[in-house]
């Protein structure tokens, strides 16, 4: 009897709140470490991009500023439905990012392989998942919307409750289709494991045939008479479908909207404030009661999901895009097989990655949102032009955070197996060239499609869409031949994590050159564009020297179709240039380099 532990000494589990706060305390702790490493290790890298966010959100208050001032001294109707049509594309855009967050996040991950082996209940290892899906999947949101809805506010004159209620309507609005993308993704894998690929499939088709109709039927018919009446009845009938009051979005849209109504006299109105908080109250509501069923979901679903998941056959989960690596690794001569069969391995390392893929669809996804909603207002065609460069410059932006992020890293992250491709019958250079063709043929689809899409809503002439066109080519083959070249010319081979070796001195580098890049392709191919717009304007004429001067000539020919091409030329060479240069010194190093 005296070896036996008596019953009161049995050991029992943390209450629910305790393993809450212990999350909490672990989640804060990985927070201020990630923090404190970047201000000691990486304050260029912080400063950077500090710095890019700032210039991007003010860009984009400008830019919203100016069309809400537009559109409220026109039709001051039209905002709530553009209010409500962006909320809810964007509610669906948000389930799907976190359902695939949470399913990289809960299942393949080895964090919570780690975590179900810990005497913790399930709903705390999926609350400590959820905080990191909804963190990833909302941060855009907050940066894109949050301009646009400050920016609402001051052409509105709205008082200041208005802008103290932002962040808890966003924070709210945001939990709920998070919340669902979390509810069906466990719900798939737990009871629908054989039909979770199906259903992706199906969800994705669906998602591309709505956004394909949406963007067609603004393509087809907004040029007709545009900015009349009819339009805006038309523009009306069109976006009156995401006017669904159980939607969330319209309880977001209309909360803000009776926020920012002022009275008369410009002083603040108690009513719409009342109605502005009892939305909020409304989204808090259903935000927790939501929260609640998916911790439920978990308690009862997420080991057994896991489990299953973990004991399928493997056979069960073989690739559905085999037919596309076969078709690659055989096509061409047989000289090339080498690199090809580099591009498939890349090309399926990166395919189940679903962190990189997610987040590609994502942040390319709210760009595309974005670029249907663009409209035809029949501007002048430079000053369209130049709020094409300004997409431009944006998807570049966008482009060059993955290319540092998951480019340069391909080949450190070879370090550990780089030993086996000594031994394979493959020239070095080849390597290198894989990681560029892969990148650069990655990115160029969308960043074209998407450019292609942003010019067709602005109502671009076809020499200009070939112009910017020619200007995405450039900066997917020198932001790719940047990230490549300086990832081989630099690697760090002992360093496994993709984030620490992004965020050292080689990736800040190859994030700053990225940024100088952009800015100068854009810059120089936006120039005559812009001298052609200030020239439309009469009071520009003289400040030009366009009537007279000694520069007369030379600023309306960098204005006209002279230097349209010498600019041409420049981002030619500046392309040939940030390719080049970095693969060059990339591939000498490479050569050099010890296994």
């Amino acid at each position: 009897m005296s070896g036996r532990h008596p019953p009161h000494e049995t050991v029992r589990l943390l209450s629910i709140d305790a393993e809450s706060r212990l999350f909490m305390r672990l989640r804060a702790t990985l927070a201020w470490e990630t923090v404190r490493s970047m201000l000691s290790d990486a304050r260029l890298r912080l400063s950077l991009v500090v710095v890019l966010s700032v210039m991007f959100w003010a860009a984009l208050y400008g830019l919203f500023f100016e069309a809400f001032a537009f559109l409220d001294s026109l039709h001051a109707d039209v905002i709530s439905l553009l209010f409500n049509a962006f909320f809810s594309s964007l509610m669906v855009m948000l389930v799907f990012s976190t359902a695939i967050l949470v399913y990289s996040g809960m299942y393949c991950s080895t964090e919570a392989r780690l975590l179900l082996t810990l005497p913790v209940r399930a709903e705390t290892i999926f609350a400590h998942k959820f905080r990191e899906a909804l963190w990833f999947s909302s941060w855009g949101f907050v940066l894109l919307g949050s301009p646009m809805l400050a920016a609402h506010g001051v052409v509105r004159g709205s008082a200041w409750p208005y802008f103290v209620l932002l962040l808890p309507f966003m924070i709210s609005f945001v939990v709920i289709p998070a919340s669902l993308g979390a509810i069906c993704c466990m719900a798939l894998v737990t009871w629908l494991p054989r039909l979770r690929v199906q259903a992706l499939w199906i969800a994705a088709a669906a998602a591309c045939a709505g956004a394909g109709w949406l963007g067609w039927s603004m393509i087809s018919r907004v040029r007709v008479d545009a900015m009349s009446a009819a339009w805006f009845e038309r523009t009306f009938a069109r976006l009156a479908v995401t006017e669904q009051k159980l939607f969330p979005s319209w309880w977001l849209a209309s909360g803000l909207l009776e926020a920012a109504r002022t009275e008369r006299a410009g002083g603040m109105s108690l009513d719409g404030l009342g109605e502005a908080l009892r939305f909020l109250a409304l989204l808090v509501a259903n935000a927790l009661a939501l929260q609640w069923l998916a911790c439920w979901i978990a308690r009862v679903a997420y080991r057994r999901g896991y489990s299953q998941f973990s004991a399928e056959v493997p056979s069960r989960r073989r690739r559905p895009l085999g037919w596309f690596d076969r078709m690659l690794g055989h096509a061409g001569f047989a000289a090339g097989r080498p690199l090809r069969l580099l591009l498939v391995k890349d090309l399926r390392l990166f395919r189940r990655d679903i962190s990189q893929w997610s987040q590609f669809l994502i942040f390319f996804g709210l760009l595309g949102l974005y670029f249907l909603n663009l409209r035809s207002f029949n501007y002048n065609n430079s000053y369209a032009s130049m709020i094409g460069y300004l997409n431009l410059a944006v998807i570049g932006l966008i482009l060059s955070t993955f290319t540092t992020r998951f480019v340069y890293p391909m080949i450190s992250l070879e370090g550990r197996r780089f030993w086996i491709l000594g031994l394979l019958p493959v020239h070095r250079d080849q390597i290198v060239w894989s990681k560029f063709l892969f990148s650069f043929l990655g990115a160029l689809v969308p960043c074209c499609g998407l450019v292609l899409l942003s010019d067709s809503m602005l109502g671009l002439p076809w020499h200009l869409i070939a112009r910017h066109e020619f200007c995405c080519v450039t900066l997917c083959a020198g932001l790719s031949g940047i990230a490549v070249g300086m990832g081989a010319r630099m690697p760090d081979l002992r360093e496994s994590s993709p984030s620490k070796i992004s965020s050292g001195f080689g990736g800040t580098l190859s994030l700053v050159l990225s940024s100088l890049f952009i800015m100068a392709v854009v810059v120089v191919a936006a120039l005559p564009s812009h001298i052609e717009l200030l020239a439309s304007v009469p009071s520009a004429l003289s400040w030009l020297g366009l009537e007279r001067g000694p520069n007369g000539p030379l600023i309306a020919w960098v204005g006209g179709a002279g230097g349209a091409t010498a600019s041409l030329a420049a981002i030619l060479l500046l392309g040939i240039a940030a390719t080049a240069v970095p693969l060059e010194l990339g591939l000498r190093a490479f050569r050099r380099l010890e296994a």
